[in-house]
């Protein structure tokens, strides 16, 4: 069995320590980094993010599985770096103001990076200035914002609204999601794409930076 799939099953299982030990190896073998990623880290993460998806692993294997991935990408950033090898889009993600829920961000976050982007985490309680600004600054193709109270979605609107006015609503793309958030609310603010569970926002991302 090759050790890219060796790789892919033990990031399934989430044994993080086996993974980082089989990343070591297939650097040390010289397989190139991207392959490393692509076929060892990224395909056992998609995989992960489809069963999720089809409910046959829940929220604890997410994240232990993305456990076990980040202790890979940490052995493979430096390399990548040197190789030139790029991230497939950036992506800035927060739960909005007022609201400290942060469980559905940390799953769309581990769904985004396990798709190959690269992701700014702005943590909880973030305010549409600074979802706009990260993008500017981060040269960011998409704002994620999250919210789980009915009464912090509105944020969500303002985010759209400073990102018209700092110019910017043409070349960034607003995606919304949580609880009480819906396809009919995101029209309605004028926001881009909603999506119900974490690895459909990571699908749709990746077609908006593809």
């Amino acid at each position: 069995m090759s050790i890219l799939v060796e790789i892919s099953e033990n990031l399934q299982r989430g044994k993080a320590k086996v993974v980082k030990e089989l990343v070591q190896q297939a650097i040390d073998q010289g397989i190139p980094v991207e392959q490393i990623l692509n076929e060892g880290l990224l395909s056992g993460m998609s995989i992960i993010g489809e069963k999720f998806k089809n409910n046959e692993v829940y929220v604890p294997e997410v994240l232990v599985a993305a456990r076990a991935m980040n202790q890979g990408t940490q052995l493979l950033k430096p390399l990548m770096a040197a190789a030139g090898v790029k991230a497939v889009g950036k992506v800035c993600i927060g739960t909005v103001q007022g609201d400290l829920h942060d469980i559905g961000k940390n799953l769309v976050k581990m769904m985004l990076e396990g798709k190959g982007l690269e992701v700014v985490d702005l943590g909880t309680d973030v305010s549409a200035e600074t979802f706009v600004n990260t993008a500017i600054e981060q040269n960011c193709q998409i704002i994620c914002c999250s919210a789980l109270l009915t009464t912090t979605m509105n944020v969500m609107e303002d985010v759209v609204k400073k990102a018209t006015e700092a110019g910017i609503r043409d070349k960034v793309t607003i995606m919304i999601g949580g609880a009480p958030v819906s396809d009919d609310y995101c029209k309605k603010i004028g926001a881009d794409i909603y999506t119900s569970d974490a690895a459909s926002a990571a699908d749709a991302a990746v077609n908006v930076c593809s």
